[in-house]
């Protein structure tokens, strides 16, 4: 059973009462506060019969006290049974039934929330099967996650697992070609062909892949660096890879 947990912002809980109503035990409204985002979020509990109350800012602040980071609610926030990382197992069940060509990603130590929210929300605008995080030194689904991922949390089959490299090696035995993303690469993302079934593994910010899984991959890649800053944010970069996926196979 899935935990229960407050998920905060208009985008977030807009997407939870769309997709997983069943899952949401309450709404709560910042008293006040009547625009129209708001209104519209309200009718939409209504349709769903999904519980409300109007409280006191105050109230919605203090649900999120436990965290270092002052939390921006945007006046709503729901109580819902947060969506849960899947496995080793049920990631090869889904890339068996992929119809089309098979396009992961690999996210390899990414720390932050608002990172991994942001790499999420550009899997799911390119369209991307799954993405892939390991369990330990990384960071995982949660309320800031999911606020900033826009309802790709909800959306894009996230899968958790105990051992990246073996992970990654059963997936070049389903058929996938792994691009491990690199600054030292030789080569750009622009000089491979990636309409074949890919997989690109975004390193963790600053340190970028670990050796084992920089070892399984098929290929390094980079992105060309014109300026004077060495890297992108792994969010952003994560966005161009795949924005070069899609243009590829667009084209193709």
């Amino acid at each position: 059973m899935s935990d229960l947990e407050w998920i905060y912002g208009i985008h977030a809980v807009e997407t939870a009462l769309t997709q997983q109503p069943e899952g949401i035990q309450e709404v709560r409204f910042q008293e006040g506060r009547d625009d129209k985002k708001t209104q519209r979020l309200a009718q939409l509990c209504q349709k769903q019969k999904v519980r409300v109350q109007y409280v006191p800012r105050k109230e919605l602040d203090q649900l999120f006290t436990k965290n270092k980071e002052r939390v921006v609610h945007q006046g709503v926030v729901a109580l819902t049974a947060m969506a849960k990382a899947q496995g080793e197992a049920d990631l090869h069940r889904l890339v068996e039934g992929i119809d089309g060509t098979p396009l992961i990603v690999i996210l390899d130590g990414i720390t932050d929330p608002h990172n991994l929210g942001a790499c999420l929300r550009s899997a799911d605008a390119a369209g991307a099967h799954a993405v892939v995080i390991p369990k330990d030194k990384s960071a995982q689904l949660n309320a800031t996650v999911s606020k900033v991922a826009c309802g790709a949390a909800e959306s894009v089959p996230v899968f958790s697992v105990t051992n990246l490299a073996r992970t990654m090696k059963k997936l070049q035995d389903q058929g996938i070609w792994i691009f491990g993303t690199a600054g030292e690469a030789e080569q750009t993302i622009y000089e491979h062909d990636l309409t074949i079934p890919a997989a690109i593994v975004m390193g963790a910010e600053g340190d970028g892949m670990r050796r084992l899984t920089r070892e399984q991959c098929d290929y390094l890649i980079k992105l060309p660096m014109a300026g004077v800053v060495s890297s992108l944010n792994v969010s952003v970069a994560t966005g161009v890879c795949l924005y070069e996926v899609v243009r590829q196979r667009l084209s193709k």
